[in-house]
């Protein structure tokens, strides 16, 4: 799949089919679009396009709007990628592009850059400077500047009943189970393993502490969560905890996994952490010995979990 971020001078020589959103989560009724879109392409010859937009237009025409989003570009991409897209062009989302006519958006982005030949859309989708053209104003555009629309129903759309904004509340309440039943994998955080402060291989637990450069990027509930991640082409199972070490008195938040049997040195790699379920809240212990108590509790409910669903 390509990757393209400079929409401006973007031009496609090959005829396209086109559908238009943010797809944050790529969940799985993204996924239903995203398939009819990539089928389309296969059997008319086009190729499968996204045109998507960052940063969120929540975060440009909502000054005060605290989103985070529940993938970051690059995640964004690697998802789509497996799914099979041709093309994901991201366009620059600033109040410049929102004030754009409908027929300019029409003219000058999916015929003159994108070449669109048809245009997979949802029933209720509304573009345009102040949302205020629809489905019916694009069949029209259609008719004019030659590309077919096709609508994706309210049934279609209604028989998965799920939203970006149900698995970012999921997430935010630490319901991983049901944010991964909603979006058809498991929610990942992706980042740099950096130095700690070691407090964890003093208590036989090393940790990796993940650095999550991007700030828009969603982060769970405090707790400790059983996690996975490829390294090196094996799947590596362990525990992470999301919180603030209140036990020693810390004060930062800070994201620091356990992998279980593995001891390589993977200080500055970056890595994707997959989490599967939550064990429990973080909580403040009476002595560092209590909570290497419950650390080992917490790992013997890690394996009997993923040996139960992962073996």
């Amino acid at each position: 799949m390509r990757k393209v971020k400079n929409i401006e001078t973007y031009k496609s020589s090959k005829p396209t089919v086109v559908t238009i959103g943010t797809f944050d989560g790529v969940h799985i009724g993204h996924q239903k679009i995203i398939k009819r879109l990539i089928n389309t392409g296969k059997l008319e010859g086009l190729k499968s396009v996204i045109l998507t937009f960052f940063p969120h237009p929540r975060m440009v025409l909502q000054k005060d709007s605290n989103i985070k989003l529940i993938n970051t570009i690059k995640e964004r991409h690697d998802i789509l990628d497996a799914l099979g897209l041709d093309y994901l062009l991201i366009k620059k989302f600033t109040q410049e592009f929102s004030r754009l006519s409908a027929e300019d958006f029409v003219k000058d982005i999916l015929v003159d850059k994108i070449n669109a030949k048809k245009v997979i859309i949802g029933y209720d989708h509304r573009f345009g400077r102040n949302r205020n053209a629809d489905i019916n104003d694009l069949k029209q555009f259609g008719e004019t500047y030659g590309f077919e629309v096709e609508e994706i129903s309210a049934q279609d759309i209604d028989d998965v009943s799920v939203s970006s904004t149900k698995i970012r509340t999921a997430i935010n309440e630490g319901e991983i189970d049901k944010a991964n039943a909603y979006l058809g994998y498991q929610f990942m955080l992706s980042g740099q393993v950096i130095k700690g402060k070691g407090l964890g291989k003093q208590w036989q637990f090393p940790t990796a502490n993940i650095k999550i450069e991007e700030d828009y990027k969603i982060i769970p509930k405090q707790g400790v969560y059983i996690v996975s991640s490829r390294i090196d082409d094996t799947t590596v199972y362990g525990m992470m905890n999301i919180g603030v070490n209140p036990t020693v008195n810390g004060s930062e938040q800070t994201i620091e996994v356990h992998f279980f049997n593995f001891e390589k040195d993977i200080y500055g790699a970056s890595i994707q952490i997959n989490l599967w379920h939550r064990i429990r809240d973080e909580r403040k212990f009476d002595s560092v010995e209590a909570l290497k108590l419950q650390l080992a509790r917490d790992k013997e409910t890690a394996l009997k979990y993923i040996a139960k669903h992962h073996a």
